[in-house]
């Protein structure tokens, strides 16, 4: 068990808000304000964790605080006074609450990491989810760029690979078709590959279902990389963005293409090193327990 001292957790606690703040804020002014942002809220909405949540620093497994910081946490759940005073994860309690879910969690991650990343998608999971709608689509304020025909016939000159759940259910119903193949909830761990954009999106999700356990400094690390793979996601979309200063990744040219397929191997790469910091967590709250 590594203790912090209270000025050295104090810094990394101040840093992790500040890190996170720059998106955290902005959404909370909206919020007052009964705005919404296309590309933005999918963070708050689509994954669950609350801002205020979002902005505790945890100091992760194996590692413990004191003085004040020790104190609040003492508050919070799965925390416990340590045999040396120190305030840290309560390793049992997380195990006997959270122990199923971090093995399925784990075992999804590994498998995803066994495989080769696929990049030949093009972030068409968006226009399918608009496909053949006419004027009901998702962001309904903002403008398609090429209209409903011209996604439309996008989509139906491609072919849909999605691998997904989670983008999948989105589709529209004569999307569903056409898709290569049918991802449910039971295959997830069968189709997940570490290419896509919503896996690696999702490391978010998997570091802030396994707080406190997650670092903060991880669990800030998988945040900001989701907030990097929404902006591209959105910007391949079919959505015109470009009154909120974001320009096409026109993935209907084979330029566009290319440039998705880049940025989505550089995305994959940064997603493949927070999986295994992930799973170094996952094993260190499962292994004492021989799950």
């Amino acid at each position: 068990m590594t203790v912090l001292p209270p000025d050295v957790a104090a810094v990394r606690a101040a840093a992790h808000r500040e890190r996170l703040l720059p998106w955290v804020g902005p959404h909370q002014e909206r919020r007052s304000r009964r705005e919404t942002h296309p590309v933005w809220d999918f963070l708050f909405t689509y994954y669950s964790e609350s801002p205020a949540k979002l902005l505790r620093w945890h100091p992760g497994v194996g590692t413990a605080v004191t003085g004040e910081l020790a104190e609040e946490r003492l508050g919070w759940p799965m925390y416990a006074r340590l045999g040396d005073g120190s305030v840290g994860l309560d390793v049992a309690a997380f195990r006997a609450k959270r122990g199923t879910a971090a093995g399925w969690t784990a075992s999804l991650l590994e498998r995803t990491a066994s495989r080769a990343g696929q990049f030949g998608c093009f972030g068409l999971h968006e226009w399918a989810m608009v496909y053949r709608s006419g004027d009901d689509v998702r962001h309904g304020a903002v403008p398609l760029r090429l209209g409903s025909a011209g996604t439309d016939a996008v989509v139906e000159g491609h072919r849909l690979q999605c691998t997904h759940i989670d983008a999948f259910r989105f589709f529209t119903e004569p999307a569903v078709g056409r898709n290569s193949l049918t991802p449910t909830r039971e295959t997830q761990s069968e189709l997940e590959q570490p290419g896509c954009l919503h896996a690696t999106m999702d490391l978010y999700k998997w570091a802030y279902k396994l707080s406190p356990a997650v670092p903060g400094e991880l669990l800030a690390d998988c945040f900001v990389l989701a907030a990097d793979v929404r902006e591209l996601d959105m910007r391949a979309s079919p959505y015109d963005l470009a009154d909120r200063g974001w320009s096409p990744v026109r993935i209907e040219t084979a330029a566009g293409k290319a440039e998705y397929a880049a940025a989505q191997r550089g995305f994959a790469a940064r997603g493949a090193a927070l999986r295994e910091r992930l799973l170094v967590v996952c094993d260190a709250v499962l292994e004492p327990a021989g799950v």
